[in-house]
């Protein structure tokens, strides 16, 4: 039998993550957060000198990456690279940027599925991120689509920043959050949008515990 699979897609700050890695580590499966790999290929393009526009220079590092990164797993949030956590570097404003410039290459977004689709291993699998249910997994047992609104994610991303001590501008992170939306929606290969099978879910007045619950509901009725 196929192993099973639940995508969560959605754009920056609807709480994908959050959700996604809840309810990997209810069901005890394996859990892959895609935005990661795009975030450690781009920190380790800015450390090794390598282009963002160089798609072929990109391929041949995420090859290499494939065999020495350990991306975060449900109960972890470290990602290690070369023995080393690097997960407080990948969650700057600056890595969200980059990662954001090279995941609209083709080449690149394809030199990714082999690493992400070896993570559907038993018991199952719960992937997050913007083309899991459309791209990566799209026979996936159960899809779904988070989303809120602009400024609700904005101030979302705003409070994180706050809480860990760094200054943040919420005008200029709803812009950001907006720009990334366009980016994200617009580009030609994997475009961020709901699989047609996928169900949507609005999260913008509801915490993280009713938005799990919600979603625990659904994957009872599906599995």
């Amino acid at each position: 039998m196929s192993v099973p699979v639940i995508t969560i897609d959605g754009p920056s700050g609807s709480g994908k993550g959050a959700i996604s890695r809840a309810l990997a580590s209810r069901l005890g499966w394996h859990y892959l957060d895609s935005g990661s790999l795009y975030r450690v290929l781009a920190y380790a393009a800015l450390r090794d000198g390598v282009s963002l526009d160089d798609e072929a220079a990109l391929v041949a590092l995420a090859g290499r990456l494939s065999t020495t990164c350990r991306l975060p797993a449900a109960d972890s949030p470290a990602v290690l690279l070369d023995g080393r956590d690097i997960n407080a570097d990948l969650r700057t404003e600056a890595a969200g940027k980059a990662a954001s410039k090279l995941a609209v290459l083709p080449a690149v977004r394809t030199a990714l599925l082999d690493w992400q689709r070896h993570c559907r291993q038993p018991p199952g699998l719960v992937a997050d991120g913007r083309d899991m249910g459309t791209v990566v997994f799209p026979d996936a047992d159960l899809k779904l689509f988070l989303t809120a609104r602009p400024g609700v994610r904005a101030e979302r991303r705003y409070k994180q920043l706050k809480e860990i001590g760094k200054e943040a501008d919420l005008a200029a992170l709803r812009q950001e959050v907006e720009a990334r939306d366009r980016r994200d929606s617009t580009r030609q290969t994997a475009p961020l949008k709901p699989a047609v099978d996928a169900i949507c879910l609005d999260n913008s007045d509801e915490g993280e515990a009713r938005t799990l619950a919600s979603v625990l509901e659904l994957v009872r009725d599906k599995l």
